[in-house]
């Protein structure tokens, strides 16, 4: 009997003990390791979400653990431009898709724009044209393509294969469109927003964008209340502070519910990627080095099941796009279905052949990695949210969409209805700073004064022109084509007929990576770069997007090893 006693009060200690350590881990975890005081406590005070472990990914994306590699070309250089010299670098750990845009994806994008914006209004027609792609980019002189530029986008039978015809700059509108579709539908799962807004009650006045919900939560839906506050009885963060108000009713950063932006990834990390470096890795070395996104020298597998087959779809030879009848060497003579090949280490899909893909940087023949070696990029123009006189953020109305007038004189919107306004930093954020000193650093320590081979004779007198497009003219002297309009807002083309420029590199031209469907075998080496101007599109690029990791570089924690 005694026995029985004993083990009971045990029992009844040991759960007492259990439950005191809970309450004291549960009691640390919300309790301010600065100051002691309670976190997310019901009387109010500072709130935080301390139950959050790790991004989610988000749709599309596969996960890349950042790591340390050699950049650049380190096999062939058949070309002698020699444009991309070795070098180490470093990235951060991001989030890639894992296949290129598809037709399919970028109708969703074009159907939005449809609907919310109708092009059979005047105001908007030039929204929903200067997102459409180039059909006609599938036309040749001397070929018979018809019935891509017909039907590429919009047949079904296309409808997994990558998007073409898009320019650089209508991809960056297609990442932001689709950075603030998925944080809507976050807010939407989280009950922040309510339910199905996003189908039933969006229109030009009402939209959804990420930045204004952060910045001024009560202007996104152009205000309206009903849509903004959501299910705010149904969240267990909404709290009443001691005047009666309610707080917690809006999502913030610290929420963790809101992502980073879907972008264009840079040169680096688009190359790291392909590359899948962690199938040579022992250790903390790379055992050799990789001249494709798989392994090995050749183009066709050697394992068991699919030996001889090709890894990517690439033109084999001269009037070879695709093998003969009956059996192709890679299956497809123009671009194929993403997922027709096996994918690299990273898990990603057609990293070479298939299509060209755009990536953020601006294109320099040289990679200036003396100066940086972590993330590197080139591109950065640093803008800031435009504010009233009252000191609240200017959101755009459907009477002040901005659009910008690309080479070839067609329009694309910049700024819609609903986004915040964004202009240049200037003297407030940039003084006495040591890390950048204006808004445009596309040209830093290269075509800048100090960095041309102009510098010397280089005055104001001289050249009045003191922008950083002049500076980069004095080494890029590339054709400059003009667009104006005349006073009935006809547009006029003047070509410039020059017989002096040297190059056609300006801070226009963007970098694409990875070999095409019309690209021989030397292109997919995930070190060759080329360029093109950001404005134009072709038949055999196309993209995916990015997204930057928060928090860990990895998503496993590492074991101590004995």
């Amino acid at each position: 009997m005694k026995k029985v006693v004993s083990l009971k009060v045990l029992l009844v200690l040991a759960l007492t003990v259990a439950s005191t350590s809970c309450k004291k881990s549960s009691s640390s975890k919300n309790s301010s390791r600065a100051t002691g005081w309670q976190i997310n406590s019901r009387e109010g005070g500072f709130q935080y979400n301390t139950n959050f472990k790790e991004q989610e990914t988000s749709p599309g994306l596969v996960f890349i653990e950042g790591g340390t590699f050699t950049k650049g070309r380190v096999q062939d250089d058949v070309m002698h431009d020699w444009n991309n010299s070795p070098s180490q670098q470093h990235v951060q750990s991001f989030y890639m898709d894992e296949t290129e845009v598809t037709n399919a994806m970028y109708m969703e994008y074009l159907d939005w724009l449809k609907r919310v914006y109708p092009p059979s209004e005047d105001n908007f027609r030039a929204i929903y044209t200067g997102a459409l792609p180039d059909t006609l980019v599938w036309r040749n002189r001397l070929g018979f393509n018809e019935v891509m530029t017909n039907n590429y986008l919009r047949h079904p039978g296309y409808g997994e294969y990558p998007v073409v015809g898009v320019s650089w700059i209508q991809a960056v509108e297609f990442a932001n469109w689709r950075s603030d579709r998925v944080n809507e539908h976050n807010l939407e799962k989280a009950g922040y927003l309510k339910r199905d807004a996003k189908i039933t009650d969006v229109n030009s006045e009402q939209t959804f964008s990420t930045d204004t919900y952060i910045n001024a939560p009560t202007l996104t839906y152009g205000g309206n209340e009903e849509i903004i506050n959501g299910d705010v009885r149904g969240r267990r963060n909404v709290r009443t502070d001691a005047d009666g108000n309610e707080t917690g009713i809006y999502a913030t950063r610290e929420t963790g519910i809101i992502s980073p932006k879907y972008r264009l990834p840079t040169e680096t990390e688009w190359e790291y990627a392909a590359l899948g470096l962690t199938e040579i890795r022992s250790y903390n070395l790379y055992r050799g080095r990789k001249k494709y996104p798989w392994d090995g020298q050749y183009t066709r597998s050697g394992k068991r099941k699919i030996r001889g087959d090709q890894l990517a779809n690439f033109k084999q030879g001269k009037g070879d796009y695709g093998g003969i009848a009956g059996w192709s060497d890679d299956g497809a003579d123009i671009t194929n279905a993403v997922k027709s090949y096996e994918p690299n280490d990273f898990g990603l899909y057609d990293m070479a052949g298939n299509v060209a893909e755009w990536v953020a940087d601006v294109y320099r023949p040289i990679v200036d990695d003396d100066f940086n070696d972590f993330n590197y990029y080139r591109g950065n123009v640093y803008t800031k949210n435009a504010l009233n006189e009252d000191g609240t953020v200017k959101v755009v109305t459907a009477d002040e969409i901005v659009y910008d007038t690309l080479s070839n004189g067609k329009l694309v919107a910049r700024d819609l209805p609903g986004e915040i306004l964004q202009v240049p930093v200037d003297e407030n954020e940039t003084y006495l700073r040591t890390n950048f000193d204006r808004s445009n650093h596309i040209n830093f320590r290269d075509g800048d004064k100090r960095s041309s081979r102009y510098y010397e004779s280089f005055n104001d007198e001289e050249d009045g022109d003191k922008s950083a497009e002049a500076e980069t003219r004095k080494m890029y002297n590339s054709p400059k084509h003009r667009i104006t309009r005349d006073s009935l807002g006809n547009i006029i083309r003047e070509y410039d007929k020059g017989n002096n420029r040297t190059s056609l590199i300006n801070d226009e031209v963007r970098v694409y990576k990875g070999g095409s469907w019309k690209d021989r075998e030397y292109w997919l080496d995930p070190a060759q770069r080329r360029y093109f101007p950001q404005d134009m599109a072709t038949d055999y690029i196309g993209f995916r997007c990015a997204m930057s990791r928060v928090g860990s570089k990895s998503k496993y924690k590492n074991k101590k090893k004995n």
